[in-house]
């Protein structure tokens, strides 16, 4: 018996010290995350990186942060696992429904987080009965996005079923004004081009103003102005960048990043599952983009295709249209010049599908962020995906496990 026991102790000893090395060594994994820092040739590296730097250069009160905020640099919001990838940062939003129509608080639907002065730090109110958060999403790729022509947008539109059809709006290229694009960036589709993206966030995330949004956010639909102490706008046109140097920047670096995922729905496993249960239907999984030299926008600051981002196939896994799930966030488009009322009135119960590129890095799912597995945000879906939630519910165990790990390695 002391025999056996001695031998069995001795065992035990060994795996402990086997633990205990496997402890004391860092696992190392893989070191291409396929998340890409270098450009994909629309513009030098230099200048990409550059660019980058510019994203990711926090602003301060003497370059005109706030006065009410939600980040100092664009990086805050968007860095995982590389600069311009997503985040679990979210913004706050609310608004006011009598249950019939829906009223903007003072000041406007966003409620900003931080302020370089406890005086004007914003708040909820209880009139504020509609209320949710966004959460920051990945502006890699963006440029090939943008570059999708319209057409191609409705086409995929107008192949859906009429009940769970997607709905596109035309919303002004504030760069080049009386042209309009079909929306297709931001959770109620609410800007088309980069730079008009580029320059609302500046001015509404950071408190930066330009010449496309010269005017300083509100604190409760009161003014900001004797806590602000440089001049508007804060980001100055200069040669070469008619709407501002650093939204000029942002946007060329969004235009040069690499698509985080090229994955084709027939090239994986768990692909054809994806497109059998429905789910394809509204994250479409490709689109080309337009020809080299196509006009985006014209004017001071003119934008063509150029031909590193022409004619080709990508997969983001979205028709950039407004569909109604029955989560929408229930806050309405802001009126803004340009936009038909009747378009901004179907925002406020619909959401732009988001593209399902990247989504390997995501930790939080849904347009709120509470979502945290991939089955918890399918199970989340309802109204014009009640039918390919079904179709999910109903798959086998192999190929649901199949379907998720398709989705995982987006």
């Amino acid at each position: 018996m002391r025999t056996w026991t001695r031998s069995w102790l001795s065992r035990v000893r060994i795996s402990q010290v086997v633990i205990l090395l496997l402890l004391a060594v860092p696992l190392v994994y893989a070191a291409d995350d396929g998340f890409s820092t270098t450009t994909n040739g629309a513009e030098s590296q230099d200048d990409f990186n550059h660019d980058r730097n510019a994203f990711s250069a926090p602003d301060t009160n003497d370059t005109g942060l706030g006065p009410v905020y939600n980040a100092r640099a664009c990086i805050d919001c968007h860095q995982n696992p590389v600069t311009g990838a997503g985040s679990q940062v979210t913004e706050m939003r609310v608004g006011r429904f009598d249950g019939t129509t829906f009223t903007d608080r003072p000041g406007g639907s966003l409620i900003n987080d931080r302020a370089i002065n406890s005086n004007i730090q914003e708040f909820v109110t209880d009139p504020d009965n509609v209320r949710t958060l966004r959460l920051s999403l990945s502006v890699l790729g963006d440029g090939y996005i943008e570059a999708i022509p319209d057409a191609a947008i409705l086409a995929v539109r107008d192949a859906q079923d009429p009940a769970i059809r997607g709905k596109a709006i035309q919303i002004p290229v504030f760069e080049d004004p009386g042209r309009t694009r079909v929306g297709r960036f931001g959770w109620k589709d609410q800007h088309a081009s980069l730079l008009s993206f580029a320059a609302d966030a500046y001015r509404n995330e950071i408190g930066i103003t330009n010449p496309l949004f010269p005017t300083e956010n509100t604190s409760n639909g009161a003014s900001v102005a004797i806590y602000d102490k440089v001049d508007d706008p804060e980001d100055k046109a200069i040669a070469g960048a008619a709407f501002g140097k650093d939204i000029q920047s942002f946007t060329n670096f969004m235009r040069a990043t690499q698509v985080p995922s090229a994955v084709a729905p027939t090239a994986a496993n768990g692909g054809q599952v994806f497109l059998d249960t429905g789910c394809g239907t509204c994250h479409q999984p490709s689109f080309v983009t337009a020809p080299a030299g196509t006009v985006l926008s014209a004017g001071a600051q003119p934008y063509s295709v150029p031909a590193v981002l022409a004619g080709v196939t990508i997969y983001p896994y979205s028709d950039f249209l407004l569909h109604k799930l029955g989560i929408g966030d229930g806050i309405k488009l802001g009126d803004q010049d340009g936009v038909r009322p009747e378009d901004q009135e179907l925002t406020r119960t619909r959401t732009r599908t988001p593209p399902l590129w990247g989504l390997r890095a995501r930790p939080r799912l849904m347009h709120d962020g509470t979502s945290l597995t991939l089955e918890d945000a399918i199970q989340r879906h309802g109204g014009e995906a009640s039918t390919a939630v079904y179709n999910f519910n109903h798959l086998s165990n192999s190929d649901r496990a199949k379907l998720l790990s398709f989705l995982a390695s987006l």
